[in-house]
């Protein structure tokens, strides 16, 4: 396919989106379905073109002053690739597969369009209802977050210190894979605009349990819950296995941790996921049935966990840079659903923890109301518990880099994008007194 046989199909792709408010990935895969002629590479070059175009909906509909999707992604090939107006009129040219010719009006605004008045919520490229949200966690600073928050992610891995070491880098140079940039067993994988995703999933390297993907802020929050061989460890939601793979290679295989989730099927990649990376010390709780609805699968461990790791239930506004086109699909009732099913965990918690104990409580998500405020509700509603600080020593020589980089909050510290090149993770560390 042509680069402007492309532009065409991603504009369908976008329709399709705007016109059954269904999940991007889900109309990609249906275009590729009834398209069978395109190739893996005209596939991703698509799906780039649609995930950027979502990542800079906003701002490109306020920079073409229109909304449709042929004009977002004219305006994203402007804002995000950074093609003049020019370069856009000959992808746009009319001719076979290709977008019709640009419009006068769509000329104009390429050429001398701008941001420069947009609205923090525009320029951010965030929706409008979450502007205050925004503003309490970043004040003035928060077009620049959002921004950074709709910028394309680096593929990051982990390395599995049960089964390698950072000589697994070699392995794969031809991804020119580094070293991560905080995490003392991260690697990071930068792609450009158009390129695929790599088979990390066929590596030798992942196959052997060597590495597995995850985020470098998600590897950082677990180094700071300080998990130690020989502990008692809870993750109370486990879901996949990720966080609960990282404390088991902390941990040196020594101890035990308890790897659980109110739904069950979310832990169904776990058991494959341990095996691989030879993590012997890791029991997986499923529960029968939801918790509060019959048996506690953790009813045995009451007062006995020296550390519950909590990957509370969140919107996930720090994954925007994965997941785009979530952020327009998420609708205020959803924070106070969140609200409800944090709070809940945090009790949960609360009773697992032994005295002397600590719990490590993570979101993937940047709104004061899911962080701070859950944190400074469960301490006065359970003044057994006081804050204390992780040690930022786990990272290395870059511990001290990192306290300058992030977020300090009133409860916790706070990741972004823009401040830590990660997702946005947040993290409070809680210690039940002796």
């Amino acid at each position: 396919m042509t680069p402007s046989a492309r532009i065409s199909a991603a504009i369908e792709v976008m329709t399709d989106i705007e016109a059954q408010r269904r999940p991007a990935g889900d109309a990609l895969k249906d275009w590729g379905l009834a398209h069978r002629f395109a190739g893996s590479g005209d596939r991703a070059g698509i799906a780039g073109l649609v995930y950027d175009a979502l990542r800079r909906k906003s701002s490109a509909a306020f920079l073409m002053g229109e909304d449709t999707p042929r004009a977002v992604l004219l305006g994203m090939c402007k804002l995000e690739r950074g093609m003049d107006a020019d370069a856009i009129a000959r992808l746009a040219s009319g001719e076979r597969f290709a977008p019709d010719p640009l419009t006068a009006e769509e000329t104009q605004h390429l050429k001398s369009g701008s941001l420069a008045d947009a609205p923090p919520y525009v320029a951010g490229d965030y929706p409008e209802w979450l502007d205050p949200h925004l503003a309490r966690t970043f004040g003035d600073g928060r077009a620049e977050e959002g921004a950074a928050l709709a910028r394309r992610a680096t593929l990051d891995l982990r390395i599995n210190r049960i089964k390698a070491d950072h000589n697994t880098l070699a392995s794969l140079k031809h991804l020119n894979a580094a070293s991560g940039h905080w995490s003392p067993v991260g690697l990071r994988i930068e792609l450009s605009v158009n390129a695929k995703n790599p088979a990390i999933q066929s590596e030798p390297a992942f196959l052997k349990g060597e590495i597995e993907v995850q985020d470098e802020g998600s590897q950082v929050v677990a180094l700071l819950s300080g998990a130690k061989p020989g502990e008692q460890v809870i993750d109370l939601c486990a879901g996949a296995g990720g966080k609960s793979l990282a404390l088991a290679a902390q941990m040196e295989k020594r101890g035990q941790i308890y790897a659980t989730d109110l739904d069950k099927r979310r832990l169904a990649p776990i058991y494959a996921r341990l095996e691989r990376a030879g993590a012997r010390n890791v029991q997986v709780r499923a529960p029968a049935v939801r918790h509060g609805d019959g048996p506690d699968a953790l009813a045995d461990l009451t007062d006995a966990a020296d550390l519950v790791l909590i990957d509370a239930p969140c919107t996930g506004t720090g994954t925007w840079r994965r997941n785009p086109d979530a952020k327009w699909r998420m609708r205020p009732g959803a924070l106070e659903q969140r609200n409800k099913e944090q709070a809940e965990v945090l009790d949960r918690a609360a009773s697992l923890t032994k005295p002397g104990g600590r719990i490590a409580y993570i979101t993937c998500s940047v709104l004061t109301e899911e962080n701070d405020d859950r944190v400074l509700a469960f301490l006065a509603a359970h003044p057994e518990f006081e804050k204390t600080s992780p040690d930022f020593s786990v990272l290395g020589s870059k511990g001290v880099e990192f306290q300058r980089a992030i977020l300090a909050t009133a409860a916790g510290i706070l990741m972004t994008p823009k401040r830590t090149g990660t997702d946005g993770f947040y993290f409070s560390l809680l210690r039940r007194k002796s």
